[in-house]
């Protein structure tokens, strides 16, 4: 199907063909294949798009306690009696967004995360959701990725591409993974430039309120300690409130390297699912929404998920059990 959105390599491929010499290009922030090698060269997005990095400066922001205070509100608790019964809820929620926003705004902005997230998608691609579903519409990118090749184990793509992503029409321009050739610290700045173009072209829409990127939905996961993204307890990142992508070397969960989005970003969501199932997460959501409290009394990083949208919490009688 053919889509009006912006696609970088029919861009570039129009480009090329002006030199006299096709160069050797990778775009790792458009691609649903797995390479087998790294390839020669690749460019980044910061390259590309040069000059928009300043587009849309942040408004100020909220402090974590102000965050923290608002995870009752717009908030919707479901609890199902198994996990298969959640990603039944899940698949057709997911397809109802995808019908409103691509109705309403002609495309619809997918965030994805890793761990049992994907697992929980997989009725998306069963009937009748992936014949009815307008894939072409889709843009779909992640909350955090950790920076590995995408063929490697830790890959959150390799995950959402195995599990989820290679059983769907997305067109592969409309799936922005980070660029693995770059550091930690360039593969964030990269993907924060990738976000403010799509901003800038409409792509992605903007939080009037808050001045950050507004995706119409977030799938996010959490575990057993409360993090979510790559935010972790105790973590300095936790008040980062400028950025939109950061990056950390020192996750207390391998692989040490990651990029993340930030809070302001999260919260910026017109929806966010949180995507709880298993007893490993029983305490964790007992603290978040039964009223107890971390064993060193901080808030946990899922507390400070307040989206100025609607969140929903997707959980099986596992992880609510202490409820």
């Amino acid at each position: 199907m053919a889509s009006a959105s912006f696609s970088l390599p029919s861009t570039l491929s129009i480009l090329s063909s002006t030199l006299s010499t096709s160069p050797k290009l990778s775009f790792p922030l458009h691609s649903l294949s797995v390479p087998s090698k790294p390839l020669a060269f690749s460019l980044s997005f910061s390259q590309i798009f040069s000059g928009v990095s300043r587009l849309h400066p942040p408004k100020k922001q909220l402090g974590s306690r102000a965050l923290a205070s608002l995870t009752d509100m717009a908030s919707e608790k479901r609890v199902f009696d198994s996990e298969e019964d959640l990603a039944v809820s899940l698949a057709k929620y997911t397809a109802d967004l995808s019908h409103h926003f691509t109705n309403k705004r002609g495309a619809f902005t997918v965030v994805l995360s890793g761990g049992s997230l994907i697992k929980c998608l997989r009725k998306l691609v069963e009937p009748p959701y992936v014949d009815s579903i307008d894939w072409s519409k889709w843009h779909v990118f992640w909350v955090d990725e950790r920076v590995v090749p995408k063929d490697h184990v830790d890959s959150n793509y390799k995950l959402a591409y195995d599990g989820f992503l290679s059983q769907v029409p997305i067109l592969p321009g409309h799936v922005y993974a980070i660029n693995d050739a770059l550091s930690v610290e360039g593969a964030a700045e990269d993907y924060e430039t990738c976000l403010k173009h799509l901003v800038n072209t409409k792509v992605i829409d903007i939080s009037a309120a808050r001045g950050f990127p507004k995706f119409d939905l977030m799938l996010l996961g959490m575990g057993p300690d409360g993090h979510v993204a790559s935010l972790f307890p105790g973590h300095p990142l936790l008040n980062e409130n400028q950025k939109w992508v950061t990056f950390i070397k020192d996750s207390p969960k391998p692989p040490p390297e990651r990029i993340t989005f930030t809070y302001p970003v999260i919260n910026s969501s017109a929806y966010i699912a949180l995507v709880v199932p298993g007893a490993s997460k029983a305490d964790a959501v007992y603290t978040a929404l039964g009223g107890g409290s971390s064993q060193n009394a901080e808030t946990l990083p899922v507390q400070r998920v307040a989206p100025e949208g609607v969140l929903t919490w997707f959980l099986d009688k596992d992880a609510a059990s202490k409820l």
